[in-house]
């Protein structure tokens, strides 16, 4: 694969074009299931249909950082294409934002319309924003999704290249379709409410109540551990082909101490930790998270991941509660930044 200059200028041009994936994605009950899995979600809402009707949906609901699947086949279909000129073995994701105007379902049949939102070159390396809007059958936004990447230039280690050939998932020939993306004009790009307005009129059942909070309360502080099983059950389910993350080989190329976890992983098991304190997996309205650090997983000893959090704001008005996440592992932080907007009983 061709690799970019460090000195050649970052291809703007690309900047605020619209792409629609030409392939729905349809959400089948079994793939939510094992999602929840895969990041410790274990709120019965996620695995059985009454549990969800006690919140209020027809059929169980995903996690909230269930569109982390859908978003990486996204980054493939542009990596194939418009963006063909970057590796994604030379990529490192560094900020995720999710904002859920509805909990995704079995039977959602889902479009996807990426946007590239900004490429600027720092110091040899470009920083590529990428949203993508979820739509379902119906025109209505499901999820709004932003990733930040930053994408090595130059000439990539030819160890490293040569351990990716051999360890990744094998393509095929033909695999990578170059009519994957269909270029929008304008008045085909969806319009995004404000998630006031998505969720207006749904009612979320949470256990604390919006009444009793008060900037500055801290949550329950919460353990959880990763093993490497995790991670190679993670890479599976989410389609997440690093092998930084399974190999112990790969991550000692990519300079780093051992096997290490995926972010947006610890970023999924900082969800469970929300609703494990909500008792409503439906009440996250947003979930961003900058990632900072890494959790390393030793081949046979489990790694600990301890969350804490604090209520940073409240909004009476729409009874909402901004909470400020913290992540820590073997006594690193994992988050530059990681934030959640909750609604609240």
């Amino acid at each position: 694969m061709p690799q970019l200059a460090s000195d050649a200028p970052a291809p703007t041009a690309l900047v605020g074009r619209h792409y629609r994936i030409r392939d729905r994605y349809d959400i089948g009950r079994e793939k939510i299931r094992e999602f929840a899995r895969a990041v410790q979600n274990s709120h019965p809402a996620h695995q059985y249909e009454s549990d969800a009707s006690k919140l209020g949906w027809d059929g169980i609901v995903a996690p909230p950082t269930f569109g982390s699947v859908i978003g990486m086949s996204t980054t493939q279909a542009l990596l194939d294409t418009v963006l063909s000129d970057y590796d994604l073995s030379q990529i490192l994701q560094t900020d995720q934002v999710f904002e859920i105007h509805r909990p995704m379902m079995p039977g959602d049949r889902l479009r996807t319309e990426a946007v590239i939102e900004s490429i600027r070159r720092v110091r040899g390396n470009d920083f590529l924003v990428v949203k993508a809007i979820l739509t379902d059958e119906s025109g209505e936004v499901v999820l709004v999704a932003s990733t930040s990447i930053v994408a090595r230039l130059g000439a990539a280690d030819p160890d490293i290249v040569r351990l990716v050939e051999g360890l990744v998932m094998h393509r095929r020939n033909g695999d990578a379709d170059p009519d994957v993306l269909q270029t929008l004009s304008e008045d085909g790009i969806a319009r995004v409410p404000t998630l006031a307005e998505s969720r207006s009129g749904t009612t979320v059942h949470t256990e604390p109540n919006f009444d009793d909070l008060t900037v500055g309360y801290e949550l329950p502080a919460l353990a959880m551990r990763l093993t490497r099983g995790d991670l190679v059950n993670y890479a599976g389910v989410s389609g997440d082909p690093n092998p930084i993350h399974f190999s112990e080989h790969a991550a000692r190329l990519a300079g780093l101490p051992t096997v290490v976890a995926h972010g947006l992983l610890t970023m999924g098991l900082g969800g469970h930790y929300l609703t494990s304190w909500l008792g409503d997996p439906t009440a996250i309205e947003s979930y961003s998270v900058r990632l900072a650090g890494f959790v390393p997983v030793e081949a046979i000893t489990p790694a600990g991941i301890d969350f804490t959090a604090k209520i940073k704001s409240l909004d009476p008005e729409r009874r909402t509660a901004t909470v400020l996440l913290s992540g820590t592992s073997a006594g690193k932080k994992l988050f530059g930044r990681a934030i959640a907007q909750v609604r609240l009983s």
